[in-house]
């Protein structure tokens, strides 16, 4: 029987975020007596337009394999109340994530915990854990599904693409997902700029934090710490190596515009850690489907053949 609970964390900009707890209670009562086998703590989490149905699927499948899994909502997504202020992805990661790996953390005191993570989710994973590289060694696994930053841009259609959404979304100054169909959260302008800039750019630079922030002080000549004046943004892709957790990323042929293969294989090549793995799921490669940006994560197809080895990947890397 699956349970659902609802807790609300408070960041420390004063933002409520929902995490929902989905477990099977029969499962983890039969567990219970089952010496050999450690249930696993799964965090989930989605990106831009959605809110926990994206993860919810997913995270009721591994519930049902005897796995507790706490999705996390974005704020102003879901049942995460409103900001005052605008944000993007990097708020989110400094914020929102912050507060929720807090309470599974040190709260909860969770450990065997792994990370499930769909399009902008990853992103702001990413951003977290560089950030506080604390919570690394606190993470057995990563999964990313259609996770890209600033690769989206790298056919010369998609960056005309690119160009001309971020123009016409700087016109409406919201994106009505609802209406286009992208799923059930409109996105504003302030919150979006940061992908398109990334992605036509093709860096991954924080929009917020300069290199100083980051590194308080070096030593100079004489050997004397003192405090760096870098004003340059914070690069976080040249310390996306220092995440060592394993690594499975998954793109989808069929997304041929948000998170296309060519973006997420340039993200996961920057991890550069021989340990991970990088799949791309198409018809071409023996799959069911050369699927879309959101049916890798949800869809008849996907249950079948990929979310298994998610599962598999959690177990491996399992304690």
């Amino acid at each position: 029987m699956l349970t659902e609970n609802l807790k609300s964390v408070s960041t420390k900009d004063n933002v409520q975020i929902a995490i929902w707890h989905i477990f099977d209670s029969k499962k983890q009562q039969y567990l219970s007596n089952n010496s050999t086998y450690r249930a696993q703590n799964i965090f989930l989490t989605h990106g831009t337009f959605s809110d926990k149905k994206t993860c919810l699927r997913i995270a009721e499948y591994l519930a049902i394999l005897g796995h507790h899994c706490y999705i996390m909502e974005w704020r102003g997504h879901g049942a995460s109340s409103a900001s005052k202020d605008k944000f993007n992805f990097e708020t989110i990661a400094t914020y929102d994530f912050a507060a929720t790996f807090d309470y599974l953390c040190h709260q909860l005191d969770l450990d065997n915990l792994h990370c499930v993570t769909h399009s902008g989710g990853g992103i702001g994973l990413i951003m977290f854990l560089i950030q506080n590289p604390d919570y690394i060694d606190k993470i057995n696994s990563i999964s990313l599904f259609a996770c890209q930053a600033y690769g989206a841009a790298l056919h010369p259609i998609n960056r005309v693409k690119i160009f001309i959404a971020k123009y016409l979304n700087r016109l409406s100054r919201y994106i009505p997902a609802q209406k286009l169909k992208l799923g059930p959260v409109n996105e504003n302008y302030h919150t979006m700029k940061q992908w398109y800039d990334w992605n036509l750019q093709q860096n991954f630079h924080s929009s917020s934090i300069k290199q100083s922030d980051m590194t308080k002080s070096d030593m100079n000549n004489n050997g004397v710490p003192h405090i760096l004046s870098d004003t340059r943004p914070f690069d976080y892709r040249q310390h996306m190596p220092k995440i060592t957790i394993p690594i499975y990323a998954i793109s989808a042929k069929g997304d041929q515009f948000i998170s296309p293969t060519l973006g997420c294989r340039a993200l996961f090549n920057d991890f550069n850690n021989h340990a991970n793995i990088f799949r791309e799921y198409s018809l071409s490669n023996g799959n069911l489907d050369d699927y879309t940006h959101s049916r890798i994560l949800n869809s008849r197809h996907a249950a079948k053949e990929v979310w298994p080895t998610v599962a598999a990947w959690i177990d491996k890397h399992s304690d």
